[in-house]
């Protein structure tokens, strides 16, 4: 019985993530989140209640895995290790959570209504656990006397773009869809601008 809740859930907000993604939490229906899981409504209202606690799920289901991105970070470990860490995981979510990666972007684009504030001070502080790490690199002389919070800033959007401009970026580089090359290939250019960016001054 378990597996099959299991399956129905995985179904359901993948599909919702498909179509909050698409149409947002405002136009989307559930009537067609059900459809494109290949399962009645009832099954949908089962599992979730409402269609507000299915975009919950659907945005805890992208912040847990963009909160163990940041995992790596420690005032102690090595700038190029932890940035590498850091950027290897966040294409990777790009690329394995596209939807929820846009579901959770044009929410925080509007002001993030539908985050709790547990969940924004999450977010807010591993941004600053990060960024004072970054600082301590800095002020050991270990990475360039760059801004860190627009290194950040400059690393999330870098990583982030691959989920939220993939339509894009598929059509001018001719594809149909990104591949895993496509997604190694960003990973090598992006970690390239950010290592040698943040190397010491001479």
């Amino acid at each position: 019985m378990s597996s099959i809740r299991e399956r129905n859930t995985a179904l359901i907000l993948r599909a919702a993530s498909e179509e909050f993604a698409e149409k947002g939490f405002a136009a989307t229906k559930t009537s067609d989140i059900a459809a494109k899981a290949g399962l009645p409504k009832p099954n949908v209202y089962y599992y979730f209640k409402s269609k507000e606690n299915l975009y919950r799920e659907v945005l805890e289901s992208i912040i847990a895995p963009i909160l163990q991105a940041s995992t790596p970070f420690n005032p102690l470990g090595k700038p190029n290790e932890v940035l590498s860490a850091y950027i290897h995981a966040k294409v990777r979510i790009s690329r394995d959570l596209p939807f929820a990666s846009k579901v959770f972007a044009s929410e925080i684009m509007h002001g993030a209504p539908h985050l709790s504030a547990e969940q924004v001070e999450q977010l807010n502080a591993q941004a600053r656990h990060n960024i004072a790490c970054i600082q301590s690199w800095i002020d050991s002389g270990q990475i360039a006397p760059i801004d860190p919070h627009h290194l950040m800033f400059s690393i999330w959007a870098a990583t982030q773009t691959y989920a939220d401009f993939d339509w894009q970026i598929a059509s001018v580089t001719g594809k149909a869809k990104l591949d895993d090359a496509d997604y190694a290939a960003a990973t090598q250019t992006i970690l390239r601008l950010v290592l040698k960016g943040c190397a010491p001054d001479a």
